[in-house]
């Protein structure tokens, strides 16, 4: 065992001061002048640093101080900083120096009211979007209604005393218990740069109607979603990891948080790594250590759009990102929300739970009524190089539903490789359309096609695409239905008794150099093999 490892497991199980001793970033930190007008220590506050005394007035009087003297940087040392809810202001700097830690309190005990800041209310927006998105000031750090806001530094923020909610003690919704590690509502001007989070509760990060915001140079290793952003315009994340099991890893949400529908837009995701398959903790000190196989484990860990999807996302860029061991890239509006001009391309994704690609429109319409069914359009999705490590028989998925078919699809320059194992009675399949259930790739079951489902889509362009499996698979590579408008180009597909194409209700269909497939163009197919 490893010094770093021993420590690792000491940390979790006795005391909440190792964390500090780990490795944390490699690359050189500027240290500001504590005897600086602009500087504000939180020891000169008392703030203690030992892992045992509540440093959380401490920290807030720094924060307040510099506020009042028009901005600064609120420096913690090297130390364990034992805290509740900390409150962010306007032209502050948050700065963690190497071997800081942020160790969140303990949450409330049985019977008693925690003493994190209570959630506050939503009315009468709450029954549109789970808890957890409803309320930011039940956090360990928070801030609403900022400007110029940053938290910097290569320390760490420890979550240990947060809620990750789902009927778990401390329970998120007990008076006074905390469930983020950072969360912001309607901020601008907003840098996050080099820290760490460990075990951040919901949401390592929730950002709701924050503008002009960056997210740079981050290690999210957590028990549940990595970070969310919401209703959020400009918005940068680049270089980090996120190892997420239990839910989403890097996840754009457009929600009714706000009480109206706002789209998070003009969005891009670049050089991040997200993972679902290591034991929390475990990429954060570098040990990689992997769930047993048969651990009752998500695997999440993500990038995703949705599920809260009420104010649309439109404009957004990812990538050169790497999926490990995790579900693949998701793209989903059920809640009216518009997708439009989306552009996906250079992602690596090993040891896949399921779908790779996973696009879908549908009708869970958790919001106010009237609202009109979304729109799911414009996307390209380019130079995805993808391995599927469990069998669960779920191919790539692009389904809208009757009357509103997903629009303008190319996806080109694809290389899957999946385990195979379909049957003929899995190829026989007729799925269901599930209009409005809660959408996630395994909504539908064992999938009728090897490679790619595609169902109520109009204009569609593949081309560059190779399928191959590991076993035998007798399903076809492409089952399309009720699609109209669909050009296949340059596709290496599995050779054998199956067949390439499953053709049901489709118009405008054409097939060019593509192996094993003869070059055809179809007006109309009905129920037809090739």
């Amino acid at each position: 065992m490893t010094n770093d490892r021993r420590r690792f497991l000491q940390a979790a199980g006795t005391g909440i001061t190792a964390f500090a001793g780990l490795p944390q970033k490699s690359f050189a930190e500027n240290v500001p002048n504590t005897n600086s007008d602009v500087v504000f220590p939180v020891t000169r506050f008392g703030a203690k640093g030992d892992g045992k005394t509540l440093d959380t007035d401490a920290i807030n009087s720094a924060i307040d101080s510099a506020s009042r003297a028009g901005g600064g940087i609120v420096l913690l040392p090297a130390g364990s900083y034992l805290s509740y809810s900390i409150h962010l202001k306007s032209n502050v700097t948050l700065q963690l120096t190497t071997g800081a830690t942020i160790v969140a309190a303990p949450g409330p005990e049985p019977g008693q009211q925690g003493k994190y800041d209570l959630a506050e209310s939503n009315a009468p927006w709450e029954a549109y979007q789970d808890f957890g998105h409803n309320h930011w000031h039940n956090s360990l750090i928070w801030g609403e209604g900022l400007e110029n806001v940053t938290i910097i530094g290569s320390g760490l923020i420890w979550g240990k005393g947060l809620s990750r909610g789902w009927n778990v003690e401390p329970r998120a919704e007990h008076p006074g218990a905390g469930n983020k590690a950072i969360a912001l509502k309607n901020c601008r001007n907003v840098l996050l740069r080099d820290f760490a989070i460990l075990h951040g509760g919901h949401f390592g990060i929730l950002a709701t109607g924050v503008d002009n915001f960056t997210i740079d140079n981050l290690t999210i290793d957590t028990n549940r979603d990595g970070m969310d952003i919401d209703c959020c315009r400009n918005v940068h994340v680049s270089n980090c990891t996120v190892n997420s099991p239990w839910d989403d890893g890097i996840c754009l949400k457009s929600s009714y948080a706000l009480g109206y529908a706002r789209a998070t837009e003009m969005v891009t995701i670049t050089n991040c790594v997200v993972t679902g398959d290591f034991q929390e903790g475990t990429v954060l000190n570098a040990s990689f250590k992997h769930f047993a196989a048969d651990e009752k484990v998500f695997r999440t860990g993500r990038i995703k759009f949705g599920t809260e999807s009420n104010g649309g996302f439109k404009n957004i860029a990812i990538s050169n990102c790497v999926f490990e061991g995790c579900h693949g890239l998701a793209i989903e509006t059920v809640d009216g929300a518009i997708i439009e001009d989306v552009s996906v391309t250079n992602l690596t994704m090993r040891d896949l739970r399921d779908s790779p690609i996973f696009l879908r429109l549908g009708a869970r319409m958790r919001g106010p009524e009237g609202v009109p069914v979304g729109v799911l359009r414009r996307v390209n999705i380019s130079n995805v190089v993808c391995s599927s490590g469990v069998g669960r028989k779920i191919c790539s998925i692009l389904a809208g539903i009757p009357g509103h078919p997903i629009e303008d699809v190319r996806i080109h320059d694809v290389t899957i490789l999946h385990q195979g194992g379909g049957t003929a009675s899995d190829a026989a399949l007729n799925l269901p359309e599930e209009e409005k259930k809660y959408p996630e790739p395994n909504m539908f079951g064992v999938t009728p096609a090897q490679g790619f489902f595609i169902r109520h889509v109009n204009g569609l362009e593949v081309s560059d695409v190779k399928i191959e499996a590991t076993a035998a698979d007798v399903r076809p590579a492409f089952v399309l239905d009720d699609v109209h408008g669909a050009d296949f180009r340059f596709l290496k597909l599995p050779t054998g008794e199956q067949n390439a194409f499953a053709l049901n209700r489709v118009r405008d269909f054409s097939v060019f150099r593509s192996k094993p497939v003869p070059d055809m163009e179809l007006a109309e197919a009905n129920d037809k093999k090739l």
